[in-house]
């Protein structure tokens, strides 16, 4: 493990032990410290109302990962971000428990509440898509090993709640992301961006969408119990 250009740990496929910690400094990412104050026992944010979500952009060559802390309403603030590197001249085996031990020290370091993960879609390359379809398996499976919460949100999606366009290009969310934390400049590289993007969507989102779908279990819920009422 060497440090990235952001400050952030980067990772590559040779599988060598890891350090127990990582180094953060201020970068063009804005990865900073973890503030020992705004931990609980567990590690997890202390602060009433926030949440702490793991944003994933999955891909094999770099998978994009970013912390991002904040509740809707409230500012932000960016733990760290980078990219999980592998080799392409390593074996596909090799780089899967790669990016798999790129994102526990990650899930360890920062003990995130939730995790997000950009939805795979089709695309005309179909190595690229499965690539990043075996990558986002890796997330899912880191996330819910340890029994956190995971949400897949589309590239559409991230970009809508970033820059208020779905259409948006990947410059236009990086200038988004930089003001929205107050960074000097977009994170890099591109794909810590996205998934900082991802992460910052999941906060201001996914609290609606988890409310959506519990009133939708209670609705199913109420209907059952009405159909088995009716035929006693």
């Amino acid at each position: 493990m060497v440090e990235g250009r952001s400050g952030g740990p980067r990772f590559d496929a040779s599988l060598r032990k890891a350090p127990g910690a990582f180094r953060h400094a201020r970068g063009r990412c804005g990865g900073v410290p973890v503030d020992p104050a705004s931990m609980s026992a567990n590690g997890r944010s202390r602060r009433v109302g926030y949440v702490r979500v793991l944003g994933i952009d999955p891909g094999l060559t770099r998978c994009g990962v970013a912390v991002v802390e904040g509740a809707v309403g409230r500012p932000l603030t960016l733990l760290g971000a980078d990219a999980i590197r592998t080799s392409a001249d390593a074996d596909l085996p090799r780089r899967l428990v790669g990016i798999e031990r790129g994102i526990e020290q990650w899930l360890d370091l920062h003990r995130p509440d939730a995790v997000a993960v950009e939805r795979v879609f089709a695309q005309h390359n179909l190595s690229t898509v499965m690539g990043t379809a075996q990558a986002s398996g890796v997330a899912l499976v880191c996330a819910a090993r340890r029994g956190l919460p995971v949400a897949l949100h589309t590239p559409s999606e991230a970009k809508a709640a970033i820059t208020g366009s779905g259409r948006a290009d990947k410059a236009q969310v990086g200038t988004m992301v930089a003001r929205i934390l107050g960074l000097d400049g977009p994170p890099r590289p591109a794909d810590a961006a996205d998934a900082v993007a991802l992460a910052i969507c999941h906060i201001w989102r996914g609290g609606a969408q988890a409310r959506v779908a519990r009133a939708q279990q209670d609705f199913a819920r109420k209907v059952e119990l009405a159909r088995r009422s009716r035929g006693r």
